[in-house]
């Protein structure tokens, strides 16, 4: 795989971790550079580990993985989605309290882990073709990092002008990332 397929592959997998972030950007009270970076890190580590995971599976068992990522990941982002859109309904009822400054460590972690299934699949398919598993998983990595702080980044301005409502569309957006996934699929 030559240098521009590499990038245009890293780029197209941060893109479900972009916007993630962004909804974890708004539903945040003016986060801050360095939580943007933290969940960018998060995000971009766990965006590197899984298409080295997938393709080490992808030497063992490659029809197991692929008939089922695609299943766990729907089912993480509703889960935390629907998890979203509650909170952001319960949250109607108090108008004073001020949204938090960060975001747990898991709940970024089950959020990236459910963003980066697909970037797992990549890494069986890689299994079975001459490339740098390496280098393609760290360009994933990195490409991840800037996408996800960026997305917080944008969040941060998207807040605000959301209110209370930056939860709900955040879990909205988890469920259409997820939703598209299964659709993907199912439809080729």
């Amino acid at each position: 795989m030559n240098l521009s397929a590499t990038i245009l592959l890293a780029f197209g997998m941060s893109m479900d971790a972009f916007a993630a972030s962004i909804g974890k950007g708004a539903t945040l009270h003016k986060p801050r550079f360095s939580e943007a970076l933290r969940t960018g890190l998060i995000f971009g580590v766990i965006e590197t580990l899984t298409p080295l995971i997938g393709w080490g599976l992808g030497m063992l068992a490659n029809q197991f993985v692929l008939e089922w990522n695609h299943w766990i990941a729907f089912v993480l982002l509703v889960f935390l989605g629907v998890r979203m859109i509650v909170e952001g309904v319960r949250g109607d009822d108090d108008e004073e309290t001020l949204p938090p400054n960060r975001h747990g460590f898991w709940l970024l972690v089950t959020t990236a882990i459910a963003t980066s299934l697909d970037a797992m699949a990549v890494g069986v398919g890689l299994a079975f073709l001459q490339v740098s598993i390496v280098t393609t998983a760290l360009a994933i990595g990195c490409a991840t990092l800037i996408m996800s702080t960026l997305g917080m980044m944008i969040g941060r301005y998207i807040g605000p002008l959301l209110g209370k409502r930056a939860e709900i569309l955040g879990g909205i957006v988890l469920i259409g990332i997820g939703s598209q996934i299964l659709w993907s699929h199912f439809a080729g």
